[in-house]
């Protein structure tokens, strides 16, 4: 007899696929748009400074009780006794700057510039967040109704857009605050004078965000999802709160970005004009309107809260423009 045959193990031997890699899973893992955007923002450093910048000027307009508490100052206390009785301005070289006072002291009054600007941060942030939130809301509703349903109502609103800013805001805020009582609405002195800065700078910037707004409504209601939505029976109501807001997130956040430093800056010109808050509560453009008289003499009252306003306003640009970079990266400058 003869042996069985065997046959080789090369013949037989089967080749088993090999194990896929763990981290297969996450290279073909799908990335939310946010998850890019912020991803692409991370890349602009110049943007995350500017960040990092308003991240600190809003913690310290939160926190400015804390702060003076921590340096031992009050913004409303006043330091005679550093003051030259003939002229008036602080003792001491660059504005009466010290150990116990690091940005120096107000002419005539002895007051602690950095107490008073960081309470002045928080004037200046709450009317620019306040009233961009204002400007947004009018300008979202009235966009998105106006380039949804067209028509008359279009016509309507976009003619109202058209008056508003052919209309001289910064005149309009003089006069109206000029009139206003100091009780109002349970309000009493600055807290009205603030109330209506936010409302009217408010109402005057709507027509910028609804105009866009109103554009890419005019766009996008065009696209096949809406039509998808229309056949399917939607309504009105759930296309513009389901399929059309949602898409208007990222030119609005661009925009309100944009737009709180032009608040600001408004709000440091009625200060400036006498028309924002009134001593005692600090304010900016209060401070520049009055180291005009001091500028020669002290000069660092005024370079102050100058110098203030600047980076307050370069650091929301720059990280306005770095987000827009990151939410439309297709767009030009």
């Amino acid at each position: 007899m003869t042996a069985p045959l065997h046959e080789s193990s090369a013949d037989t031997a089967v080749a088993e696929p090999e194990p896929a890699p763990s981290g297969a899973k996450k290279d073909i893992e799908g990335r939310s748009l946010g998850r890019i955007a912020w991803e692409r923002l991370k890349r602009d450093k110049v943007a995350l400074i500017g960040g990092a910048v308003v991240l600190f000027l809003v913690l310290a307009a939160i926190f400015a009780p804390l702060i003076t508490s921590l340096i031992g100052q009050s913004p409303n206390e006043r330091h005679e006794d550093l003051i030259d009785p003939l002229f008036s301005t602080p003792k001491g070289s660059f504005g009466g700057m010290s150990g116990d006072h690091l940005l120096g002291v107000e002419p005539v009054s002895g007051r602690d510039i950095l107490a008073r600007i960081v309470y002045g941060a928080r004037v200046s942030i709450l009317v620019g967040f306040l009233s961009a939130f204002v400007a947004v809301v009018i300008g979202t509703i009235l966009g998105t109704l106006a380039g949804y349903f067209g028509g008359w109502l279009d016509t309507v609103i976009s003619r109202i857009m058209d008056m508003l800013l052919a209309f001289p805001q910064l005149l309009f805020a003089i006069s109206l605050i000029s009139v206003m009582p100091n009780d109002m609405l349970g309000l009493t002195g600055t807290g009205v004078r603030l109330m209506v800065m936010i409302l009217v700078i408010g109402f005057f910037g709507w027509p910028y965000i609804g105009r866009i707004v109103r554009g890419q409504v005019l766009s996008l209601r065009e696209r096949e999802y809406i039509e998808a939505a229309r056949s399917l029976g939607a309504g009105r109501r759930y296309i513009i709160r389901r399929e059309l807001l949602p898409n208007l997130v990222a030119p609005i956040t661009v925009y309100t970005t944009l737009m709180i430093p032009t608040n600001i800056l408004t709000e440091a010109a009625l200060s400036f004009l006498g028309v924002g808050v009134k001593p005692p509560t600090a304010s900016w453009g209060q401070m520049l309107s009055n180291a005009v008289e001091y500028y020669e003499s002290d000069p660092m009252y005024m370079i102050i809260p100058g110098v203030a306003i600047f980076i307050t306003v370069l650091a929301f640009n720059l990280f306005g423009d770095g987000v827009r970079d990151a939410l439309d990266p297709k767009g030009t400058r």
